[in-house]
């Protein structure tokens, strides 16, 4: 996982975000972004939660912990 976008991810606002604002914020196609996640999700660096139709991420504490140490 390089890159300016992928590395952005874990480093985004603490609070639960759909996938759609993190490509906005990134601005990179929601697709990219939602693989992106699911690859961090799968490594622990993020977690999701459903709330209705819409997935939320937020940064694990592991991500959050890598993040703060420029290890992401």
């Amino acid at each position: 996982m390089l890159g300016a976008p992928r590395t952005a991810l874990p480093r985004l606002p603490a609070e639960p975000l759909p996938t759609v604002e993190p490509a906005r914020r990134l601005r990179v196609p929601t697709g990219a972004v939602s693989r992106h996640l699911r690859v961090l999700h799968t490594t622990g660096l993020v977690t999701r939660a459903r709330d209705g139709r819409r997935v939320l991420h937020r940064g694990s504490p592991l991500g959050e912990r890598l993040a703060r140490q420029g290890g992401v």
